[in-house]
């Protein structure tokens, strides 16, 4: 067996998770995030509350996305670190929209209409609203211990914060527009567009940034 390979333990807790995050998202978004108790999702997915809240200790928790998160750290340990920190960082916002809106054809992904379903709800929601800016500083601070720099090195730790935050709020931009246009433009062509309007053309490395691809 493969030292990284989740035992069975974890791919069930990881599955009990996926599908208790997926009834709750549901019901939000059906009936409106403040109409739904904790006890519904959990009666929906068909486990106890306590396992609900095991999983997810309160209920904003039900509509952040980790994912991502460990993607875009990822890509950004795995970037060179000869790049610039505005390229290394916008490369994996990129990268990781890409892998999480993956399609064949017109068909849209599952990952994706799921995406939009909870930026819908956090856009939507006040008490979202603030449950995802303490979400975007963890995933800031997750992108700046991927960089990999001296955490002794004050100057260039703030060098990498300010790049990071400048990069996230461009995103939060093209995630926003993307959520208005319910998913017609492809989400990684807004990044890259909103990442080469704020630090130029040389900011996403291999992606083009031209005029918007919408889809039917």
């Amino acid at each position: 067996m493969s030292e990284g390979r989740p035992t069975l333990r974890e791919r069930r807790r990881s599955e009990t998770r996926r599908l208790v995050q997926a009834h709750a998202v549901r019901l939000f978004t059906d009936r409106g995030y403040d109409a739904v108790t904790v006890a519904e999702v959990a009666s929906a997915a068909g486990v106890s509350a306590m396992t609900v809240y095991r999983h997810f200790p309160t209920k904003e928790d039900l509509v952040l996305i980790d994912q991502p998160a460990q993607l875009i750290a990822e890509r950004v340990a795995a970037s060179s670190a000869t790049q610039p920190l505005v390229r290394r960082v916008g490369d994996a916002l990129v990268d990781a929209a890409t892998a999480l809106t993956a399609h064949m054809g017109d068909e849209q992904a599952p990952g994706e209409r799921f995406l939009l379903d909870c930026l819908h709800l956090m856009i939507a929601t006040p008490a979202l609203r603030a449950r995802h800016l303490d979400s975007q500083y963890a995933l800031q601070e997750a992108i700046v211990d991927a960089l990999g720099n001296d955490p002794t090195d004050t100057e260039a730790a703030f060098r990498a914060r300010a790049a990071t935050s400048a990069c996230l709020a461009a995103t939060h931009t093209a995630l926003t527009r993307w959520t208005e246009d319910n998913g017609r433009t492809p989400l990684p062509d807004l990044i890259t567009r909103a990442l080469t309007a704020s630090f130029g053309a040389d900011a996403v490395a291999g992606h083009a940034a031209d005029a918007p691809t919408e889809r039917c």
